[in-house]
């Protein structure tokens, strides 16, 4: 009889699973085109090595905002941290296993209350408290790198923690990716987000993306 794999391990196989970027990455610059509804932003964008991202040449500061958010949201599950740093106080056990077969892992310790679904060896759903709120990501489709996974359709929402009161619409995403160098960097993403009960649609197009070059040491 083939013993069961610990719930530690088959989440932490999915969590080593996901595509990442390397401590030494260059980062780099891109001209990036953004579509909200009917309006359209040009502007040009730089993530530095730090993973910080800065927005220039654009003068609509909300329309900035949003395309510094996007910079900061692809970045920061870019950052490599190893399971031991993530996870090391949590503790992980089964729950079910639903009808498309991923296995849901709940999880106690630090982050108790949180839980996350694994299927075919990659985080098909994720249900955490972030400051404040709980945030529920279920994801549909995703790119093989042949380094690591990255989501492709995916969906999110948000919800008041104590009482499950919708906090902010259902977004609903498609990401695809090109490899620059060595990397696999973010060229587009589409949102469309149910705001008073109309859906509204923004895309992040990136383009003449280039990896800056390396500090000389």
């Amino acid at each position: 009889m083939t013993q069961r794999i610990e719930a530690r391990d088959l989440f932490r196989a999915a969590y080593e699973n996901r595509y990442t970027w390397e401590k030494n990455f260059p980062g780099y610059t891109a001209d990036i085109t953004f579509r909200r509804g009917d309006e359209v932003f040009r502007a040009k964008v730089r993530v530095n090595p730090d993973l910080s991202g800065e927005v220039f040449d654009i003068a609509d500061e909300q329309a900035k905002k949003e395309i510094h958010g996007q910079l900061w949201e692809t970045a920061i599950h870019r950052i490599r941290r190893t399971f031991e740093e993530t996870h090391g106080k949590n503790t992980f056990s089964y729950g079910d296993i639903d009808e498309t077969g991923a296995v849901e892992i709940l999880v106690g310790g630090k982050s108790q209350g949180d839980r996350y679904k694994v299927r075919n060896n990659e985080v098909c759903h994720v249900h955490r408290h972030i400051h404040g709120v709980v945030v529920t990501i279920d994801t549909f489709s995703s790119h093989d790198t042949g380094e690591g996974y990255l989501s492709h359709r995916y969906d999110s929402i948000y919800r008041d923690p104590k009482t499950g009161e919708v906090k902010a619409g259902r977004s609903k995403f498609e990401d695809n990716y090109e490899k620059i160098g060595k990397y696999y960097i973010l060229t587009s993403r589409v949102i469309q987000t149910e705001e008073n009960g109309q859906t509204v649609t923004r895309e992040f197009s990136f383009s003449n993306v280039k990896l800056l070059e390396p500090a000389v040491v």
